[in-house]
């Protein structure tokens, strides 16, 4: 049971957290390009797209961790502090997720959506490019918490692998 939990968990890591890391990643650029040209027609097709799939991605997301906790829990190793270090680093990654990027995404998206409908005319102002840089770093730190929680899932501390 616990090599077809540990499957699932790292199954549901490759093919939810990777998309979601590169979709959130590929925004912000893409977001300044649809900005600068809010009649452009295919920019904003590509910001709503990346938009999507990290919404998407961030709800298929939550299955990383219930397996992860679930073969954890059929390897009793709740307890040890690497596992502990992950759950906190994983929760705070998925604070970051839905809490800034995705909703900060929205926000982009909502904006775009009524500069092309004509609501809000003109190039991309200074609060505007302001918004990319921030959900890109806020990007950049849910890239970053994912990467600690990778190596702290391939080194753990104590394991009698020599890993």
């Amino acid at each position: 049971m616990t090599k077809f939990l540990l499957t699932l968990h790292l199954l549901a890591a490759i093919l939810a957290i990777g998309p979601v890391a590169v979709a959130a990643s590929m925004f912000p650029p893409a977001a300044r390009r649809a900005l600068a040209a809010p009649d452009n027609a295919q920019a904003l097709a590509s910001v709503r797209l990346l938009f999507r799939i990290s919404r998407v991605y961030a709800a298929v997301g939550v299955t990383v961790p219930v397996f992860g906790l679930a073969t954890a829990s059929t390897m009793h190793i709740l307890g040890d502090t690497w596992i502990i270090v992950s759950i906190v680093l994983t929760t705070l990654a998925a604070l970051a997720l839905n809490a800034l990027v995705v909703p900060g995404q929205e926000a982009i998206v909502t904006e775009l959506d009524a500069a092309a409908a004509g609501a809000q005319a003109g190039p991309v102002t200074a609060v505007d490019a302001r918004q990319t840089v921030r959900l890109a770093m806020f990007t950049g730190v849910f890239n970053l918490l994912w990467a600690a929680v990778t190596v702290l899932m391939i080194l753990r501390p104590g394991s009698t692998t020599g890993g």
